[in-house]
């Protein structure tokens, strides 16, 4: 699959998106260190979150395994900074957006890698550890789990990364060969 192609992709179902060169990722121990503190609740708890997504060197070389790597995000504008049912209808358009992409990827191609924002929440409990995820081929990992500092990554796609106190991002990556 072709660069404009997936540029165009992302951009159909509204999200800001660039490519970073793939000898400029860098997977960081920080970013596994931030996930072990488990303020997300999602770590050691789903299949698309530490450790079920593997070791840090295991994350890297299934993306090295690929070829082009596409930061995307999304913006949402909030009432206000503590607009919580705000940011959960962000967090739901966002998944769905990101379902509906990955759709359309394996619809055209089986050689991609759809990193998401934070650990799955499609089901109400998790299926980890004790038997097979439910819906694998919605199974998109957190790309904070696979060793990125998105802040880093977005300054890098030239994406801003935080806004006024009322923008909430999510951000996620997808990787083809």
């Amino acid at each position: 699959m072709n660069g404009e192609r997936i540029a165009a992709l992302l951009a159909e179902h509204g999200f800001q998106a660039a490519e970073i060169p793939m000898d400029k990722l860098v997977y960081t121990e920080e970013s596994r260190a931030y996930c072990a503190s488990n303020k997300c609740r999602s770590y050691g708890a789903t299949w698309a979150c530490p450790p079920a997504v593997g070791s840090l060197e295991k994350c890297r070389a299934e993306c090295e395994g690929y070829s082009r790597f596409f930061l995307f995000a999304r913006m949402y504008e909030l009432e206000d900074s503590l607009d919580i049912e705000g940011m959960g209808d962000a967090h739901d358009d966002f998944q769905e957006r990101v379902d509906e992409l990955g759709d359309e990827l394996r619809s055209e191609t089986a050689d991609f890698l759809l990193l998401n924002n934070e650990g799955c929440s499609r089901c109400d409990e998790c299926t980890y550890p004790d038997a097979p995820c439910r819906f694998p081929e919605k199974l998109y990992p957190s790309i904070e789990g696979y060793g990125f500092l998105v802040s880093e990554l977005a300054k890098q796609a030239g994406i801003p990364y935080t806004g006024k106190p009322t923008e909430l991002r999510y951000f996620g990556a997808v990787l083809t060969k």
